[in-house]
């Protein structure tokens, strides 16, 4: 590196500096690889990389969006702000026990701008974003690979070089069009991946620009060092991954601003060299920067602590198999097995499934299952590269493999299971940051092969066919990613023995009525898992509405006695064991479904549902009374509450209640429907048509709203409008209960009223 001189001298410095600069080996000497001007290299990162996931644009939100989005109450006007920082991902309590300690509030925040500026949960928005990071990410990483691959260097201007701008470009495209990110950028909730990449990356450039005004290291910028301790934390508050990136920092110091030999400093420090200056440990600031960095990281990961709460996420076994086995050796074999599959996924990404757990991977048990060589040929391989990385005469070639295997490993250490449980078996989008490190091994090793082949023209054809064919896989794999139909029916094939996949392709054929089609794969689900209450209460749900009772009530039954804190199974066995008639015991049902969830205004619906059949009249109105507090918009238990009082004479106070419901649901005709009959009947006839005729404007084709308006003008007296909508009503249902006999009374009333007139 060369300090600034005056402006007289700049020219032949930068030339002695370019000479300089070429004396370490240079990567794109030896490839047949297209060389652009750098940003028409960002400009063609940043094409193909939108073209790979462009057709994502329009899709639904689909699996856990649900969850972190639609259902998630911080992403909406009236959840105050400060709340973000207090909550999960999800919208849970980081405090509450349920919750999955995912402390992501930045992430959450994009979501509720997303929500604010579209008005609305429109997915369009929030999939144009993705793909928008996706594309800023890829051409970031030009930058990134530049260095990493070719050195860190500047001109005495502080512009930094490109020392590889063959190599980094295509580790860019390798990066821009791996078929393994097609869940991060397809799947809004890949959202918290893309943002943590997106400061993990300006972190890791940040640290880069404190060494712009180096002379052999001696001097650098602490701002920068700091402003890049203060990105790492903002990469962390948008997904956890993002702290790893100091540490990262600290090791792309001691290799390339140090130039340290690890194998040396080790021989050093376990002879207890007094001299372990000249290993780089001390020289050129490396151990006050380091200090920097490992400060603010614990900083960082304390007070994130401290607001996360000290209790470990709560998850079963099914999401993480292995975790949970007695035995360490299964554990440590299954863990490994799983690094052999995100290895594989990196290498070869053609079986992509949306969820790999519940059986997907069968656990490992003994030494003679054939899987074992999975795990061989993951550690004979990374140990080879550790010893080339460590042992090579080429410094180099140490540089980058360390580097490579650094970005590679790192980030993914906090879904290694090695610090602490997590909620997944292979998950995708954890790897979007170790394949960095991925990129970077695979171009030197092509390099390596191009140094060596004669021919290297058909080995840049063929790495350009890997590319195409990924490029297309992007597209195919995103198309999947539109809809929840297409996403769960793709991990049939790939993941045939997870239950989750069975339950979520039922769910899905159940929500469009389907559900003799949903039964089958419910049961597929249960046979897979039988401890798979979530499959056995919807599949209880759906015998329950066609009338199969008994074994409903056995599927909940068992359901509620593996979790016994299911709340949504002990109120669907109130359901059943109340069509069954067994009253008692479908109070104490409903009573145990409130236990575990106090907050549960469907429940208390139900329960209202009970007591009306028992004409306990003022217990109903109780729980009815605190759906609406819990829920105000609950619509059913306003109605009934409405019509109980009707129905038992309470006019006054049924009008009151309605009056109440309509101030807070404005819009629900069926509201309207059951007020305009309580203002008829206490003859306020112009303000019971005004709200009949706006329910039938509500909704047109309800013959009970037409009949019951026709019977208002009948006692009204105005007789020719009575028949009008008596004949719309039975026009939209010929079998309307006592409309036809109302019709019929009417029509002799007016053939009497003619011969009079006649």
């Amino acid at each position: 590196q060369i300090c600034n001189q005056h402006n007289a001298e700049a020219p032949k410095l930068e030339q002695a500096f370019h000479r300089m600069a070429q004396a370490e080996p240079n990567l794109d000497h030896d490839i047949s690889w297209v060389l652009l001007p750098s940003h028409w290299a960002k400009i063609v990162v940043a094409l193909i990389s939108f073209l790979c996931f462009a057709n994502s644009y329009d899709g639904d939100f689909v699996f856990d969006d649900s969850e972190a989005i639609i259902n998630n109450k911080d992403l909406r006007a009236e959840t105050p702000l400060g709340d973000l920082w207090h909550h999960d991902f999800w919208g849970s309590k980081l405090s509450s026990n349920t919750s999955h300690k995912s402390y992501r509030p930045l992430t959450v925040l994009t979501f509720r701008i997303n929500y604010l500026f579209a008005g609305g949960f429109y997915p369009v928005g929030f999939h144009v974003i993705n793909i928008i990071l996706h594309c800023i990410i890829s051409v970031l990483m030009v930058d990134v690979f530049s260095i990493l691959l070719g050195g860190l260097q500047f001109t005495n201007k502080g512009r930094r070089l490109n020392l590889a701008p063959k190599t980094s470009l295509l580790a860019a495209l390798l990066f821009a069009v791996h078929p393994v990110h097609t869940e991060c950028v397809a799947g809004i909730v890949g959202r918290a991946d893309l943002l943590c990449a997106l400061f993990f990356l300006l972190s890791f450039l940040g640290y880069c620009k404190a060494f712009r005004e180096n002379k052999e290291g001696h001097h650098f910028s602490v701002f920068w060092v700091l402003a890049s301790v203060v990105l790492g934390a903002v990469a962390m508050l948008c997904k956890e991954q993002g702290i790893t990136i100091l540490g990262l920092n600290a090791v792309f110091d001691a290799l390339v601003i140090n130039k340290l030999n690890v194998l040396e400093f080790i021989q050093k420090l376990i002879r207890k060299d007094k001299l372990l200056e000249n290993a780089g440990l001390l020289r050129k600031g490396l151990l006050f920067r380091i200090t920097l960095l490992m400060s603010g990281g614990a900083s960082i990961l304390y007070i994130r602590w401290r607001i996360m709460g000290t209790g470990p996420p709560a998850f079963t076994e099914v999401d993480n198999p292995a975790s949970f086995a007695d035995s360490l050796f299964v554990r440590a074999i299954n863990y490994n097995y799983y690094y052999s599959l995100n290895a594989w996924l990196l290498l070869c990404p053609w079986w992509l499934c949306f969820d790999w757990s519940m059986g997907c991977i069968p656990l490992i048990k003994s030494v003679s299952d054939w899987r074992i060589i999975a795990l061989a040929a993951l550690w004979f391989c990374l140990i080879g590269l550790i010893c080339q990385a460590l042992c090579s005469e080429d410094s180099h070639k140490r540089r980058i493999l360390t580097l490579g295997l650094g970005f590679l490993i790192i980030p993914f250490l906090p879904a290694s299971n090695l610090f602490f449980r997590v909620g997944f078996v292979v998950a995708e989008r954890v790897i979007y940051l170790p394949s960095i490190g991925y990129c970077i091994l695979f171009t030197y090793g092509f390099t390596l092969l191009s140094k060596q082949a004669k021919k290297k023209k058909i080995l840049a054809v063929a790495v350009l066919g890997i590319l195409l064919i990924n490029v297309m896989r992007c597209a195919l794999r995103s198309s999947q990613w539109r809809s929840e139909e297409q996403l769960f029916r793709s991990a049939l094939s790939v993941c045939p023995l997870n239950a989750k996949v069975h339950y979520n392709v039922g769910k899905n054929l159940a929500d469009k009525g389907n559900q003799s089609a949903a039964i089958k794969y419910y049961r597929e689900a249960v046979r897979l898992n039988p401890k798979y209450v979530h499959a056995m209460n919807n599949l209880g749900n759906i015998l329950k509405e066609r009338n199969e009772l008994q074994e409903a009530e056995e599927l909940l039954s068992l359901a509620v006695q593996i979790q016994p804190d299911f709340a949504a199974a002990w109120m669907n066995l109130g359901i059943v064991q109340n069509s069954l008639r067994r009253f008692e015991e479908a109070e104490q049902s409903y009573w145990t479904a409130i236990k575990h969830r106090r907050k549960y205004p469907d429940c208390y619906y139900n329960l209202g549902r009970l007591y009306a059949d028992l004409n306990r009249h003022i217990d109903a109105l109780n729980a009815w009374r605190n759906a609406t507090v819990l829920k105000p918009e609950h619509s059913l238990a306003w109605n009934n509450m409405i019509i109980l009082l009707d129905n038992t004479g309470n006019l006054a106070q049924a009008e009151a209640v309605g009056r109440e419901a309509l101030e807070l649901i404005p819009n629900d005709h069926s509201l309207m429907f059951s007020l305009a009959n309580v203002l008829g009947k206490s003859q306020k006839y112009k303000e019971s048509e005004a709200l009949f005729l706006k329910a039938i404007k509500a909704n047109p084709n309800a013959a009970s709203y037409h009949g019951n308006l026709a019977v208002l003008y009948h006692r009204w007296g105005n007789l020719d409008l009575a028949k009008k909508h008596y004949e719309v009503s039975l026009k939209l249902d010929p079998m309307a209960p006592g409309t036809k006999e109302n019709y019929n009374l009417l029509r002799r009333k007016l053939e009497q009223l003619q011969k009079k007139g006649g």
